[in-house]
């Protein structure tokens, strides 16, 4: 993990929470995430507030093209999710730089365990080191509460 990953050109990666187009994050998200849909933009942004962001963005327009985030005590354990990579950017290499970007991230504050959920891109996170639980049985999961 030595090795800072590499956006392809035209892209660059920022973490200036400040520089997220919210609107547009919170159009993919509950507009065309299936994990997302129907988010009200309240629950986006504080969603957003409370984590670690990551944002991906055309060097020379500036237009935001993938997002991801990260709930995380900077220290042991991290979730990764809301990884969104807009249609036009995808095929490019985007998304798995992204993640291979949050996992670098990581590792320089020492995170030893980083989970995520996902229905359909097992194969993109594989090549980030992403494997299966090997002991599913003994995690669990609470839901409730009013968030999507």
């Amino acid at each position: 993990m030595d090795e800072q990953p590499t956006l392809p050109a035209p892209y660059e990666l920022s973490v200036d929470v400040g520089r997220l187009d919210r609107d547009k994050v919170h159009g993919w998200l509950s507009q065309d995430a299936y994990w997302a849909l129907g988010r009200p933009r309240e629950t986006q942004d504080r969603a957003i507030d409370g984590s670690l962001n990551f944002g991906v963005y055309d060097a020379g327009s500036g237009e935001q093209v993938a997002y991801a985030r990260v709930v995380t005590d900077g220290a042991t354990f991290a979730w990764l999710c809301d990884v969104y990579v807009e249609r036009g950017a995808r095929g490019a290499g985007v998304g798995t730089a992204l993640v291979a970007a949050v996992r670098a991230r990581l590792h320089e504050y020492g995170v030893r365990r980083t989970l995520l959920c996902t229905e359909d891109a097992h194969a993109l996170y594989r090549k980030s080191g992403f494997s299966q639980l090997a002991d599913p049985e003994r995690w669990m999961a609470a839901f409730g509460g009013t968030g999507t």
